[in-house]
């Protein structure tokens, strides 16, 4: 059943009409999201059960049905338009449990952590979401700073403190100990947001 649901979520994120450069080859974009999700998780967290390895793959899934244009522009219209998405990818990656025979334990447990349940409180919300916080500063921080040159360093500190804050202890530890690749232009900008904690 495990090999059957990761093949679901890999060939819906296939049909993404968003691509991205690896290697001169164009990839579908959240399906190489979602394989740098896995590859970041067996870094993180080599001991994580297969329910946790569906939740991190599935993450994203389908990510370009839910656009951030169809909600309100400003701070409301983005949060609401978040937690949207956690609701629509929790509900996906069930759907396709449910398909290959998943029990409603099971599924439920994926949903949580794919819907951010409790994060700091349920462990594998938390495990969700510093995957993702470690995945976007290795591979998407400086994309993201290059597509927002209005940007003054105040407002990074703060994007970076931010995403600081959602991680937990452990995946600080795993950044500190040099486990991950830092955007090089971005590393003074970093060690300037976490020592002014």
């Amino acid at each position: 059943m495990f090999e059957q649901v990761i093949t679901l979520i890999d060939q819906a994120n296939s049909q993404d009409p968003n691509s991205e450069q690896l290697d001169n080859t164009n990839c579908p974009k959240e399906h190489l999201y979602a394989l740098r999700m896995t590859e970041m998780l067996n870094r993180f967290s080599p001991q994580a059960d297969k329910l946790m390895h569906i939740a991190v793959r599935g993450q994203h899934i389908e990510r370009w049905k839910s656009p951030r244009s169809d909600f309100p522009m400003g701070k409301q219209g983005y949060h609401q338009w978040r937690s949207a998405l956690y609701e629509f990818h929790a509900g996906r990656v069930i759907e396709l449990m449910q398909q290959v025979g998943y029990e409603e334990q099971a599924c439920e447990r994926v949903y949580n952590a794919v819907a951010k349940k409790q994060i700091k409180r349920n462990p594998d919300s938390q495990l969700v979401e510093d995957i993702a916080s470690l995945v976007f500063i290795e591979h998407y921080m400086l994309g993201f700073a290059q597509s927002k040159p209005d940007y003054d360093e105040q407002k990074w500190i703060g994007i970076i403190q931010r995403t600081w804050k959602k991680m937990s202890p452990q995946a600080h530890e795993f950044v500190l100990a040099g486990n991950i690749t830092l955007p090089s232009p971005l590393v003074p900008l970093i060690e300037k947001a976490l020592s002014g904690e």
